[in-house]
């Protein structure tokens, strides 16, 4: 083997595939990337074995071949290299030879025949979407995705296709995000949970342009599909929870407020909230709503916050404690400049949605924390 490269090229396919080595295993071919030439393209490809990352790029192919270096390695010297042209040859030793202006370097190498093949996805149901669109869906949803091993199916995201409207759903317990967006082009009803660990990658990847990205699921297998890049996972098996029955119809309290203001409030109140000075203790925030206003507060050993926000308000009073991280996390993903926050009783979830309902663009469910008697 024997190729020249563009480093920019180079370096921007190897920090696509880098994202499928595994950060830990028992297999050191795993650690690998695979690089195999075609014509005058590169193949690069990692696989952990769950999920796998095909690039493909144009450069000077001199000999053909393969081989599988070490990924950490390699990226890291391409990154440091000079910004022009590099020579990267397969000698008789099975070394690979880094050569750019001065720099010289040689690299021990794997079978590429021990290499594991990724999975050959046979497509039963697919989308097509704008790049930017699937990455907002993504980080609307991703941080309500749960951490929790003990019930695998809610380490996904549910990816539902129903009425030629791709519906995104993250749920880890205590809270549920949910976004929705027309599709362009009809497709079948489908649905299929897809890792979080895959949707963090897939996001790291795709850019914030109009360019189409095909998602593609078989009976366990997804796959994401670029102009030069292939990303491919395992799905995860269970029964999703009935997202849509567990959010509240009806409420006795809402309010219409400025999101920002209120995003504002809470970042100033988990200061106390989230104290510094006694880490394993997490407090929950109060939120007192009366005619006309809303109070946020927190108390516990460290001091007192309370900040008073003036806005809509319809129903009865009512005071209801939360954790600020959660309302944060979804405040944060949202663009719109007023919402709307609904309540049913201090101990019944509250629900965050446009204030254009017909939109259905998001929504938000967040289960309250039982505030202690004072």
């Amino acid at each position: 083997m024997k190729i020249i490269c563009e480093k920019e090229k180079l370096l921007k396919g190897i920090n696509a595939v880098v994202r499928g080595v595994p950060t830990r295993t028992t297999m050191p071919i795993l650690e690998g990337i695979l690089l195999q030439t075609n014509n005058n393209e590169l193949k690069l490809t990692t696989y952990d074995l769950e999920l796998g990352i095909e690039y493909n790029m144009e450069c000077n192919v001199k000999e053909e071949g393969n081989t599988v270096v070490n990924a950490i390695m390699f990226s890291e010297i391409i990154r440091k290299l000079p910004d022009t042209d590099i020579n990267i040859e397969l000698n008789e030793n099975n070394l690979l030879v880094i050569e750019c202006e001065g720099s010289l370097y040689k690299l021990s190498t794997m079978n590429p025949d021990e290499f594991p093949e990724l999975p050959k996805i046979v497509v039963e149901n697919s989308i097509e979407t704008d790049q930017t669109v699937l990455k907002n869906m993504i980080r609307k949803t991703i941080f309500a995705v749960s951490i929790e091993e003990n019930r695998p199916i809610f380490t996904g995201c549910l990816f539902e296709v129903k009425n030629n409207r791709l519906n995104v759903v993250a749920i880890d317990g205590f809270r549920m995000g949910w976004v929705s967006n027309s599709l362009s082009n009809y497709s079948n009803d489908f649905k299929a949970v897809i890792p979080g660990k895959t949707l963090n990658e897939v996001n790291k990847i795709i850019l914030d342009s109009f360019d189409y990205i095909k998602i593609g699921v078989s009976k366990n297998q997804a796959i994401f599909e670029m102009e030069n890049c292939k990303i491919v996972t395992r799905l995860l098996d269970g029964e999703f929870l009935n997202y849509e029955s567990v959010i509240p119809n009806n409420w006795d309290t809402r309010i219409r407020i400025n999101k920002n203001i209120l995003q504002n409030c809470f970042e100033r109140v988990s200061l106390i909230s989230s104290s510094v000075i006694e880490k394993e203790k997490k407090y929950p925030v109060k939120i007192s709503i009366e005619i006309g206003k809303i109070i946020i507060s927190c108390t516990n050993q460290t001091g007192d916050a309370k900040e008073e926000i003036y806005t809509e308000t319809e129903g009865r009073d009512l005071e209801i404690g939360v954790n600020p991280k959660y309302f944060l996390d979804a405040l944060k993903a949202i663009e719109d400049e007023e919402i709307y926050i609904s309540f049913g009783t201090n101990i019944s979830p509250c629900v965050i949605k446009p204030i254009d309902d017909t939109a259905r663009n998001y929504t938000y469910m967040i289960l309250p924390i039982r505030m202690k008697e004072e």
